[in-house]
Protein backbone atom coordinates (compact mmCIF):
# COMPACT_ATOMS: atom_id res chain seq x y z
CA UNK A 1 0.00 0.00 0.00
CA UNK A 2 1.50 3.62 -1.09
CA UNK A 3 2.31 5.33 1.82
CA UNK A 4 0.53 9.39 1.77
CA UNK A 5 0.83 12.35 3.93
CA UNK A 6 -2.26 14.46 4.38
CA UNK A 7 -0.89 17.30 6.59
CA UNK A 8 -0.79 20.85 5.81
CA UNK A 9 2.34 22.63 5.10
CA UNK A 10 1.14 26.19 5.46
CA UNK A 11 -0.94 25.41 8.58
CA UNK A 12 1.01 27.17 11.94
CA UNK A 13 0.15 26.04 16.09
CA UNK A 14 -2.45 28.20 17.33
CA UNK A 15 -1.14 31.02 19.27
CA UNK A 16 -0.37 30.04 23.25
CA UNK A 17 -3.37 31.13 25.68
CA UNK A 18 -1.10 33.53 26.90
CA UNK A 19 -0.66 35.36 24.40
CA UNK A 20 -4.42 35.15 22.96
CA UNK A 21 -5.18 37.02 27.04
CA UNK A 22 -2.32 39.50 26.62
CA UNK A 23 -3.99 40.16 23.27
CA UNK A 24 -7.42 40.51 24.61
CA UNK A 25 -6.38 42.72 27.50
CA UNK A 26 -5.14 45.61 24.63
CA UNK A 27 -8.47 44.92 22.26
CA UNK A 28 -10.44 45.57 25.55
CA UNK A 29 -8.86 48.78 26.51
CA UNK A 30 -8.05 49.97 23.03
CA UNK A 31 -4.60 51.36 22.93
CA UNK A 32 -3.37 49.70 20.15
CA UNK A 33 -1.27 52.71 19.02
CA UNK A 34 2.63 52.21 20.92
CA UNK A 35 2.25 55.70 22.09
CA UNK A 36 -0.81 55.31 23.55
CA UNK A 37 -0.40 54.78 27.08
CA UNK A 38 -2.18 55.23 30.38
CA UNK A 39 -0.61 57.41 33.12
CA UNK A 40 2.53 55.15 34.37
CA UNK A 41 1.96 52.10 31.68
CA UNK A 42 4.97 51.15 30.13
CA UNK A 43 3.20 49.75 26.78
CA UNK A 44 3.47 46.24 25.61
CA UNK A 45 5.81 47.39 22.35
CA UNK A 46 8.12 49.32 24.58
CA UNK A 47 8.43 46.10 26.91
CA UNK A 48 8.40 43.65 24.16
CA UNK A 49 11.96 45.72 23.12
CA UNK A 50 13.16 45.68 26.54
CA UNK A 51 12.83 42.01 27.10
CA UNK A 52 14.46 41.19 23.36
CA UNK A 53 17.27 43.75 23.96
CA UNK A 54 17.68 41.19 27.12
CA UNK A 55 17.25 38.34 25.57
CA UNK A 56 19.97 39.09 22.54
CA UNK A 57 22.26 40.80 25.18
CA UNK A 58 21.66 44.07 22.72
CA UNK A 59 21.47 47.80 24.20
CA UNK A 60 19.48 48.64 22.19
CA UNK A 61 15.66 47.23 20.04
CA UNK A 62 13.26 48.67 17.78
CA UNK A 63 10.13 46.93 17.51
CA UNK A 64 8.21 47.50 13.92
CA UNK A 65 5.48 46.45 10.85
CA UNK A 66 7.68 43.59 9.36
CA UNK A 67 11.50 42.13 8.84
CA UNK A 68 11.32 43.92 5.38
CA UNK A 69 11.06 47.19 7.14
CA UNK A 70 13.62 46.40 9.45
CA UNK A 71 15.91 45.95 6.71
CA UNK A 72 15.12 48.90 4.55
CA UNK A 73 15.68 50.74 7.98
CA UNK A 74 18.84 49.36 9.08
CA UNK A 75 20.02 50.51 5.37
CA UNK A 76 18.74 54.12 6.06
CA UNK A 77 20.87 53.78 9.50
CA UNK A 78 23.58 53.56 8.12
CA UNK A 79 23.82 55.95 5.57
CA UNK A 80 22.82 54.36 2.05
CA UNK A 81 21.82 56.59 -0.24
CA UNK A 82 20.21 56.22 -3.60
CA UNK A 83 22.61 54.68 -6.23
CA UNK A 84 24.78 53.77 -3.60
CA UNK A 85 25.94 49.60 -4.20
CA UNK A 86 25.10 47.32 -1.53
CA UNK A 87 26.40 44.02 -1.33
CA UNK A 88 23.61 40.69 -0.89
CA UNK A 89 23.34 36.98 -1.13
CA UNK A 90 21.93 35.68 -4.66
CA UNK A 91 20.11 33.11 -2.83
CA UNK A 92 17.90 35.06 -0.94
CA UNK A 93 14.12 36.01 -0.46
CA UNK A 94 12.89 38.82 -2.55
CA UNK A 95 12.07 41.00 0.38
CA UNK A 96 15.82 41.36 1.16
CA UNK A 97 16.77 42.67 -2.61
CA UNK A 98 13.27 44.78 -2.19
CA UNK A 99 14.92 46.49 0.86
CA UNK A 100 18.11 48.06 -0.73
CA UNK A 101 15.89 48.55 -3.86
CA UNK A 102 13.18 50.29 -1.78
CA UNK A 103 16.35 53.49 -0.42
CA UNK A 104 17.11 53.48 -3.94
CA UNK A 105 20.64 51.60 -3.75
CA UNK A 106 21.60 48.75 -6.07
CA UNK A 107 22.54 45.19 -5.18
CA UNK A 108 26.08 43.51 -6.32
CA UNK A 109 24.90 39.92 -5.58
CA UNK A 110 27.22 37.16 -3.94
CA UNK A 111 27.51 33.61 -4.92
CA UNK A 112 26.48 30.44 -2.79
CA UNK A 113 27.74 27.59 -2.07
CA UNK A 114 26.33 23.87 -2.01
CA UNK A 115 25.74 24.50 1.99
CA UNK A 116 23.53 27.50 1.18
CA UNK A 117 25.65 30.35 2.35
CA UNK A 118 27.22 33.42 0.86
CA UNK A 119 30.32 32.22 -0.75
CA UNK A 120 32.90 33.96 1.35
CA UNK A 121 35.71 33.45 -1.50
CA UNK A 122 33.01 35.73 -4.10
CA UNK A 123 32.53 38.14 -1.22
CA UNK A 124 36.29 38.79 -0.61
CA UNK A 125 36.74 39.30 -4.42
CA UNK A 126 33.80 41.74 -4.34
CA UNK A 127 34.30 43.75 -0.71
CA UNK A 128 36.03 46.93 -2.53
CA UNK A 129 32.93 47.77 -4.46
CA UNK A 130 30.45 48.29 -1.60
CA UNK A 131 30.78 49.52 2.09
CA UNK A 132 27.41 47.70 3.06
CA UNK A 133 26.96 43.79 3.65
CA UNK A 134 23.19 42.84 3.54
CA UNK A 135 23.88 39.36 4.80
CA UNK A 136 21.00 37.11 4.54
CA UNK A 137 21.21 33.81 6.67
CA UNK A 138 18.74 32.23 4.11
CA UNK A 139 16.57 29.36 5.37
CA UNK A 140 18.64 29.68 8.69
CA UNK A 141 22.05 28.49 7.38
CA UNK A 142 24.70 30.03 8.88
CA UNK A 143 27.99 31.05 6.89
CA UNK A 144 31.81 30.94 8.79
CA UNK A 145 30.75 33.94 10.77
CA UNK A 146 34.45 34.13 11.96
CA UNK A 147 35.85 34.57 8.54
CA UNK A 148 33.01 37.03 7.48
CA UNK A 149 33.63 39.40 10.05
CA UNK A 150 37.22 39.51 10.02
CA UNK A 151 36.97 40.35 6.62
CA UNK A 152 34.33 42.86 6.48
CA UNK A 153 36.11 44.88 9.78
CA UNK A 154 39.21 44.42 7.33
CA UNK A 155 37.62 46.23 4.82
CA UNK A 156 35.46 48.69 6.33
CA UNK A 157 32.28 46.89 5.40
CA UNK A 158 29.29 47.38 7.34
CA UNK A 159 27.17 44.24 8.27
CA UNK A 160 23.31 44.23 8.50
CA UNK A 161 22.11 40.65 9.48
CA UNK A 162 18.55 39.30 8.04
CA UNK A 163 18.09 37.01 10.59
CA UNK A 164 14.53 35.87 9.29
CA UNK A 165 15.37 32.48 9.65
CA UNK A 166 17.79 32.10 12.20
CA UNK A 167 15.96 33.74 15.35
CA UNK A 168 17.45 31.61 17.93
CA UNK A 169 20.36 30.22 16.05
CA UNK A 170 23.66 31.16 17.05
CA UNK A 171 27.28 30.27 15.18
CA UNK A 172 30.27 29.44 18.41
CA UNK A 173 27.11 30.28 20.90
CA UNK A 174 26.87 33.91 19.66
CA UNK A 175 23.54 34.43 18.99
CA UNK A 176 22.83 35.60 15.46
CA UNK A 177 22.20 39.31 14.53
CA UNK A 178 25.01 39.89 17.03
CA UNK A 179 27.93 39.78 15.14
CA UNK A 180 26.51 42.68 12.74
CA UNK A 181 26.03 46.23 13.07
CA UNK A 182 22.54 45.78 13.49
CA UNK A 183 20.64 42.48 13.55
CA UNK A 184 16.80 42.42 11.79
CA UNK A 185 14.00 39.57 12.92
CA UNK A 186 10.58 39.07 10.87
CA UNK A 187 7.48 38.01 13.16
CA UNK A 188 5.66 36.67 10.20
CA UNK A 189 3.46 33.95 10.49
CA UNK A 190 5.84 31.61 9.04
CA UNK A 191 8.75 32.73 11.20
CA UNK A 192 9.89 31.44 14.56
CA UNK A 193 7.49 33.57 16.38
CA UNK A 194 4.14 34.69 14.78
CA UNK A 195 2.27 37.91 15.07
CA UNK A 196 1.19 37.78 11.15
CA UNK A 197 3.41 40.39 10.76
CA UNK A 198 6.26 42.79 12.15
CA UNK A 199 10.03 43.12 12.49
CA UNK A 200 12.72 43.70 15.34
CA UNK A 201 16.27 45.27 14.95
CA UNK A 202 19.10 45.07 17.50
CA UNK A 203 21.84 47.12 17.70
CA UNK A 204 24.59 47.83 20.26
CA UNK A 205 25.27 51.50 17.94
CA UNK A 206 23.72 54.41 19.88
CA UNK A 207 23.65 56.61 17.04
CA UNK A 208 22.10 53.80 14.77
CA UNK A 209 19.39 52.95 17.21
CA UNK A 210 18.27 56.74 17.53
CA UNK A 211 18.64 56.60 13.42
CA UNK A 212 16.32 53.66 13.62
CA UNK A 213 13.84 54.96 16.31
CA UNK A 214 13.08 58.29 14.59
CA UNK A 215 12.79 56.42 11.06
CA UNK A 216 10.53 54.31 12.46
CA UNK A 217 7.90 57.26 13.10
CA UNK A 218 8.70 57.84 17.05
CA UNK A 219 8.16 61.71 16.10
CA UNK A 220 9.25 62.87 19.53
CA UNK A 221 8.27 60.89 21.90
CA UNK A 222 11.03 58.73 21.90
CA UNK A 223 11.36 58.68 25.24
CA UNK A 224 8.49 56.24 25.77
CA UNK A 225 11.40 53.66 24.51
CA UNK A 226 12.47 51.27 27.01
CA UNK A 227 15.46 50.06 25.12
CA UNK A 228 16.56 52.94 22.91
CA UNK A 229 19.66 55.53 23.73
CA UNK A 230 19.32 58.64 26.07
CA UNK A 231 17.66 61.81 25.09
CA UNK A 232 21.42 63.44 23.88
CA UNK A 233 22.28 61.06 21.40
CA UNK A 234 18.66 61.54 19.74
CA UNK A 235 19.51 65.20 20.18
CA UNK A 236 21.93 64.98 17.68
CA UNK A 237 19.85 63.47 14.91
CA UNK A 238 16.35 64.39 15.34
CA UNK A 239 16.43 67.28 13.18
CA UNK A 240 18.18 65.20 10.12
CA UNK A 241 16.27 61.75 10.34
CA UNK A 242 13.09 61.65 8.42
CA UNK A 243 9.86 59.90 9.93
CA UNK A 244 9.40 56.71 7.37
CA UNK A 245 6.43 55.16 9.67
CA UNK A 246 6.59 51.86 10.21
CA UNK A 247 5.89 51.30 14.19
CA UNK A 248 4.80 47.59 15.85
CA UNK A 249 1.37 48.27 17.87
CA UNK A 250 0.85 47.26 21.04
CA UNK A 251 -1.65 44.52 19.82
CA UNK A 252 0.83 42.58 18.12
CA UNK A 253 3.58 43.10 20.66
CA UNK A 254 1.19 42.09 23.45
CA UNK A 255 1.02 38.47 20.98
CA UNK A 256 5.02 37.99 20.66
CA UNK A 257 6.04 38.84 24.31
CA UNK A 258 4.68 34.88 25.34
CA UNK A 259 6.70 33.65 22.33
CA UNK A 260 9.60 34.85 22.97
CA UNK A 261 9.49 33.45 26.31
CA UNK A 262 9.16 30.36 25.21
CA UNK A 263 11.85 30.28 21.87
CA UNK A 264 14.01 27.97 23.03
CA UNK A 265 11.56 25.33 23.54
CA UNK A 266 10.13 25.79 20.35
CA UNK A 267 13.46 25.58 18.86
CA UNK A 268 14.11 22.65 20.42
CA UNK A 269 11.04 21.20 19.33
CA UNK A 270 12.01 21.94 15.08
CA UNK A 271 15.03 20.57 15.67
CA UNK A 272 13.55 17.37 16.65
CA UNK A 273 11.74 16.85 13.44
CA UNK A 274 14.45 18.62 11.13
CA UNK A 275 16.57 15.60 12.82
CA UNK A 276 13.76 13.19 11.92
CA UNK A 277 13.97 14.58 8.36
CA UNK A 278 17.43 14.52 7.78
CA UNK A 279 17.86 10.77 9.24
CA UNK A 280 15.39 9.85 7.05
CA UNK A 281 16.64 11.36 3.53
CA UNK A 282 20.94 10.40 4.39
CA UNK A 283 22.26 8.29 2.28
CA UNK A 284 19.31 8.14 -0.55
CA UNK A 285 20.97 8.13 -4.03
CA UNK A 286 20.87 11.18 -6.38
CA UNK A 287 20.35 13.63 -3.21
CA UNK A 288 22.58 15.83 -1.39
CA UNK A 289 22.29 16.89 2.00
CA UNK A 290 23.22 20.10 3.20
CA UNK A 291 25.46 19.28 6.32
CA UNK A 292 25.63 21.75 8.86
CA UNK A 293 28.76 22.89 11.04
CA UNK A 294 29.59 21.98 14.16
CA UNK A 295 30.17 25.95 14.70
CA UNK A 296 26.57 26.54 13.90
CA UNK A 297 23.68 26.06 16.11
CA UNK A 298 20.68 25.89 14.32
CA UNK A 299 16.94 26.10 13.92
CA UNK A 300 15.25 23.92 11.71
CA UNK A 301 12.25 25.06 10.75
CA UNK A 302 12.63 24.46 7.09
CA UNK A 303 14.85 22.12 5.53
CA UNK A 304 16.94 21.72 2.46
CA UNK A 305 18.25 19.29 0.21
CA UNK A 306 20.24 19.31 -3.08
CA UNK A 307 19.07 17.20 -6.44
CA UNK A 308 22.48 18.48 -8.20
CA UNK A 309 22.85 18.32 -11.89
CA UNK A 310 19.93 16.88 -12.51
CA UNK A 311 17.76 17.81 -15.39
CA UNK A 312 14.49 20.41 -14.76
CA UNK A 313 12.39 17.82 -16.29
CA UNK A 314 13.65 15.26 -13.75
CA UNK A 315 13.30 17.27 -10.87
CA UNK A 316 10.20 18.23 -11.91
CA UNK A 317 9.09 14.39 -11.85
CA UNK A 318 9.90 14.38 -8.47
CA UNK A 319 8.20 17.24 -7.88
CA UNK A 320 4.64 16.01 -9.08
CA UNK A 321 5.17 12.19 -7.72
CA UNK A 322 5.54 14.04 -3.98
CA UNK A 323 2.76 16.33 -4.53
CA UNK A 324 1.12 13.83 -5.38
CA UNK A 325 1.40 11.84 -2.25
CA UNK A 326 1.04 14.81 -0.01
CA UNK A 327 4.81 16.45 0.27
CA UNK A 328 4.82 20.03 -1.12
CA UNK A 329 8.36 20.43 -1.96
CA UNK A 330 9.44 24.48 -3.29
CA UNK A 331 12.29 24.42 -6.07
CA UNK A 332 14.50 27.26 -6.66
CA UNK A 333 15.65 25.81 -10.21
CA UNK A 334 12.52 26.71 -11.54
CA UNK A 335 12.73 28.78 -14.84
CA UNK A 336 9.92 30.74 -13.59
CA UNK A 337 9.41 32.63 -10.12
CA UNK A 338 6.96 30.38 -8.39
CA UNK A 339 5.49 31.82 -5.05
CA UNK A 340 7.92 32.65 -2.61
CA UNK A 341 10.50 30.78 -4.78
CA UNK A 342 12.64 33.58 -7.07
CA UNK A 343 16.46 34.00 -7.47
CA UNK A 344 18.84 36.82 -7.98
CA UNK A 345 18.05 36.33 -12.42
CA UNK A 346 14.32 37.20 -11.28
CA UNK A 347 15.18 40.69 -9.43
CA UNK A 348 15.54 42.48 -12.90
CA UNK A 349 15.23 45.90 -11.32
CA UNK A 350 18.93 45.36 -10.66
CA UNK A 351 21.22 44.24 -13.19
CA UNK A 352 23.67 41.38 -12.56
CA UNK A 353 26.04 39.18 -13.94
CA UNK A 354 26.05 35.42 -14.68
CA UNK A 355 27.38 32.96 -11.48
CA UNK A 356 27.44 29.63 -13.28
CA UNK A 357 28.88 28.13 -10.28
CA UNK A 358 25.68 29.34 -8.03
CA UNK A 359 23.21 29.21 -10.44
CA UNK A 360 24.32 25.27 -10.59
CA UNK A 361 23.57 25.13 -6.50
CA UNK A 362 20.56 26.95 -7.56
CA UNK A 363 18.97 24.73 -9.84
CA UNK A 364 18.90 22.14 -7.24
CA UNK A 365 17.58 23.39 -4.09
CA UNK A 366 14.44 21.61 -3.03
CA UNK A 367 13.22 23.00 0.46
CA UNK A 368 10.38 22.52 2.80
CA UNK A 369 8.97 23.99 5.05
CA UNK A 370 8.63 22.29 8.67
CA UNK A 371 5.89 23.12 10.99
CA UNK A 372 5.64 22.40 14.69
CA UNK A 373 2.06 20.91 13.63
CA UNK A 374 4.05 17.79 12.31
CA UNK A 375 4.77 15.23 14.48
CA UNK A 376 7.88 13.27 14.86
CA UNK A 377 6.19 10.54 12.87
CA UNK A 378 4.95 12.66 10.16
CA UNK A 379 8.01 13.88 9.31
CA UNK A 380 9.48 10.29 9.19
CA UNK A 381 6.71 9.42 6.55
CA UNK A 382 7.21 12.31 4.83
CA UNK A 383 11.27 11.61 4.48
CA UNK A 384 10.36 7.75 3.29
CA UNK A 385 7.82 9.68 0.71
CA UNK A 386 10.74 11.24 -0.39
CA UNK A 387 13.68 9.01 -0.73
CA UNK A 388 11.39 6.44 -2.61
CA UNK A 389 10.40 9.45 -5.12
CA UNK A 390 14.31 10.56 -5.45
CA UNK A 391 15.13 7.01 -6.00
CA UNK A 392 12.74 6.30 -8.57
CA UNK A 393 13.18 9.26 -10.81
CA UNK A 394 16.78 8.66 -9.87
CA UNK A 395 16.73 5.02 -11.29
CA UNK A 396 15.02 5.15 -14.37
Amino acid sequence: MTEKFSGNFTQQEPLPEDAIEAAMVVLRHGRLHRYNVAPGELGETALLEQEFAAQMGAKYCLAVSSGGYALATALRAVGVQPGDPVLTNAFTLAPVPGSIASVGGRAIFVGVTENLTIDLDDLERKLDQARVLMLSHMRGHLCDMDRLMQMCDAAGVIVIEDCAHTMGAAWRGQLSGRQGAIGCFSCQTYKHVNSGEGGLLVTDDEELAAKATMLSGSYMLYERHLAAPGPEVFDRIKYTTPNVSGRMDNLRAAILRPQLRDLDRQVERWNERYRALEAGLRGTPGLTIVERPKEETYVGSSIQFLLLDWSPERIADVLSRCAARGVELKWFGGAEPSGFTSRYDSWRYFDSERMPESDRVLAGVMDMRVPLTFSIEDCQLIARIIRTEVGAVYQS
